[in-house]
């Protein structure tokens, strides 16, 4: 017993002193999503000012495929010795009950911190008769199943948020996915849908310049970015309505809880420096730096949620 006790206060104190001299070499964020999407902007923006805090350079690796289940996959699979990391968005979260997964989202990964909130914006065609989240709703049920909403692509936070938006409503409205926010945007722009649904950052310069109306976000918050557009639940009074698409940092199971929580202070640090903020508030990102309990929490709430939606929207993806 006594042995027992020496060899595991003595692989403690290792793994404590490893911590302390970490990191010796560059470190791996995988972003497993294609190189100038918005996963991509927000690690990037990150990147250059936290390779400066933690003396090594922090180097991106792109691994998209399969709605980002190639890249995850990969970081599953990695040494959990503090230079590989996940940086991923709330599809983290939604693709688990949508889709057959080679990983487990709890179970394979250990929580870092929630970097920044991300809304959606729901927008709509300036030629149409549609100027508030209540137009939507009218509209939506004087006419069922004509009114039609963009999104990015199935199982995405855009589609989750108008299967979720047609749950707490009531009314029909015809989903119209696209690949990808670029599409999605330009048929909005050109009036072939009326409602778009989209990360802010994608739509935003088009409402800006009278291309698009603004509606609503969709996090239960104000964006600061465009304190100007109400949320969906103060519009349409809906005050458990929330689709939050949050970037998030993730590593291996069983990386050293010490490794963790120093990227997790570093990483705090670095969103709240004024020239990183207002980067990420260009983006539509309102910085968060939780502690990992706070997004392990987000993690296993959304998981439920997500399953519960899916089931009552009955969303079957081919």
């Amino acid at each position: 017993m006594k042995k027992l006790l020496i060899l595991v206060a003595t692989l403690a104190f290792t793994a404590t002193v490893r911590a302390q001299d970490w990191p010796t070499k560059p470190v791996r964020f995988i972003v497993p999503y294609p190189p100038g999407g918005g996963t991509d902007v927000i690690a990037r923006i990150v990147q250059s000012r936290l390779s400066e805090a933690l003396g090594q350079q922090i180097i991106i690796e792109n691994r998209g495929g399969a709605g980002g289940a190639v890249g995850t996959a990969e970081a599953a699979k990695a040494a959990p010795d503090g230079y590989t990391f996940l940086f991923t968005l709330s599809s983290h979260t939604i693709n688990p009950v949508l889709y057959k997964l080679s990983f487990d989202t709890e179970r394979d990964f250990a929580p870092v911190t929630l970097i920044v909130s991300v809304p959606q914006l729901i927008a709509a065609y300036p030629g149409s008769p549609i100027h508030t989240m209540s137009d939507v709703i009218a509209t939506a049920k004087a006419h069922p199943g004509k009114l039609h909403y963009a999104s990015v692509g199935n199982g995405t936070p855009s589609h989750i948020a108008g299967e979720l938006l047609k749950l707490r409503t009531g009314i029909d409205i015809v989903h119209v996915p696209y690949k990808g926010g670029g599409p999605a945007v330009a048929d909005t722009l050109g009036g072939q849908v009326w409602v778009l649904m989209v990360t802010m950052p994608a739509a935003m310069s088009h409402v800006r310049a009278g291309k698009l109306r603004a509606l609503a976000v969709t996090t239960l918050k104000r964006n600061p970015g465009a304190p100007e557009v109400p949320t969906v639940a103060e519009a349409l009074k809906i005050p458990d309505y929330e689709v939050d698409s949050w970037y998030a940092l993730f590593a291996p199971a069983k990386t050293p809880g010490a490794i963790i929580a120093r990227m997790q202070k570093e990483i705090a640090r670095t969103i709240a420096l004024p020239d990183v903020k207002q980067k990420l508030l260009e983006q539509g990102g309102d910085t968060v730096g939780s502690t990992p309990e706070v997004l392990d929490r987000v993690v296993k709430a959304e998981l439920r949620k997500w399953a519960e939606v899916v089931r009552q929207a009955n969303i079957r993806l081919e």
